[in-house]
C-alpha cells in the first residue's frame, strides 16, 4: 500500500519517460483516470486505456515522444500538494506554470481540471501537480 498514490502515479510516469518506455502501467483509481484524461487532452500523452484485469484495474498509458529528437512531451512532472503539506489556491491565486507553457492540475469542488479551466470557471482548490 502506498501512502501517496498521486506521487506514485507521477513517479511511474517520470521513470518511464526517463527510461524511454513507450507504455507505462499504473494501478487505477478515479482520480488517476481524471488526471490521465487531462494529460491526454493537453497533448502530453498519446493515449490511455483502463483495463479491468483485477478488482482495482490498471491504466495503460502510451507516452508521447518527438520523432526527430526522441524527446518526451513531458519534460518534468512535479508533485506540489503532499500529504504532509497540502497546497491550496483560491480562484484568483491559481498558479501559472512556466508562464503558461505548462499546466497545473487542480482538484476543485467541480472536479479535477487544469489551471486555465479553474481560472475560467473562477474556482480554486488543491494544486496536485505541475506538468511541463
Amino acid at each position: 500500500m502506498y501512502s501517496d498514490v498521486i506521487a506514485d502515479f507521477l513517479t511511474r510516469i517520470r521513470n518511464a519517460v526517463r527510461a524511454n518506455h513507450k507504455i507505462v502501467e499504473i494501478p487505477a483509481s478515479n482520480l488517476k483516470v481524471e488526471m490521465t484524461k487531462i494529460l491526454m487532452d493537453q497533448g502530453y500523452i498519446l493515449n490511455y486505456k483502463k483495463v479491468e484485469d483485477s478488482a482495482q484495474g490498471t491504466i495503460k498509458i502510451a507516452l508521447k515522444y518527438d520523432r526527430s529528437t526522441k524527446q518526451s512531451a513531458i519534460r518534468d512532472i512535479q508533485r506540489i500538494s503532499k500529504p504532509g503539506l497540502r497546497k491550496y489556491a483560491a480562484s484568483s491565486e491559481v498558479p501559472r506554470v512556466k508562464n503558461g507553457l505548462g499546466i497545473a492540475i487542480v482538484s476543485t469542488n467541480k472536479g479535477v481540471m487544469t489551471d486555465k479551466e479553474a481560472r475560467k470557471q473562477n474556482v480554486g482548490g488543491e494544486v496536485l501537480c505541475y506538468v511541463y
